[in-house]
């Protein structure tokens, strides 16, 4: 007797894998709602100026392939170019992964603002602004805030880093914690 064939179960697939995208201490974290654009260098909490965030190319075939993209490429107004790009950032102590294409306008968010969506002086969510027309995106669920264009939204995984082997008390312990976590990205899988 054979086992069952289970036909439902898909394989894995190179472009369904994660990609490396740095130590979570890489990415500055953006505090102030509707500040300056991601893309524009802040201090780390190392004291090291970075951009506020990473651009990677990551080809639709095979996502161990992604490559960063750095400077001016960032925010090229090429609408093929933004085509598989990934822009992730930090803002108010979570990484975020969202396509770096505006659906509405083909416009690179890395120049963009993220903001809180508040209602009555609660914060209910976090978005994100294009600078081009000025439309909002949410960055949990990526609807607009106006019409039915959907800003793609990419998984974030946070993973202990290998040499997180250190003796420090349970204060210490979480900011040490997060500083040697790695941040993993893969496109936000299909259902069905």
């Amino acid at each position: 007797m054979t086992a069952p064939s289970v036909s439902f179960l898909a394989s894995a697939r190179k472009a369904d894998g994660w990609f490396f995208a740095g130590l979570a201490s890489t990415f500055p974290d953006y505090t102030q709602s509707g500040g300056d654009a991601l893309n524009e260098q802040r201090l780390c909490e190392n004291g090291e100026p970075l951009p506020g965030c990473k651009v990677f190319q990551v080809p639709l075939d095979d996502a161990s392939r992604a490559e960063q993209i750095e400077g001016d490429e960032m925010v090229s107004y090429s609408g093929t170019a933004l085509k598989d790009q990934v822009l992730i950032f930090q803002y108010r102590g979570k990484i975020h992964a969202i396509d770096n294409k505006c659906p509405h306008s083909a416009f690179p968010l890395a120049m963009a603002t993220p903001f809180d969506i508040e209602d009555f002086g609660i914060i209910l969510s976090a978005g994100i602004t294009c600078p081009k027309h000025g439309w909002s995106f949410d960055l949990f669920t990526g609807n607009a805030d106006r019409s039915s264009y959907k800003l793609r939204t990419w998984e974030v995984q946070l993973r202990p880093a290998d040499n997180t082997k250190s003796e420090t008390t349970s204060n210490e312990s979480q900011a040490v914690a997060r500083d040697k976590q790695e941040v993993w990205i893969r496109r936000r899988q299909r259902m069905g």
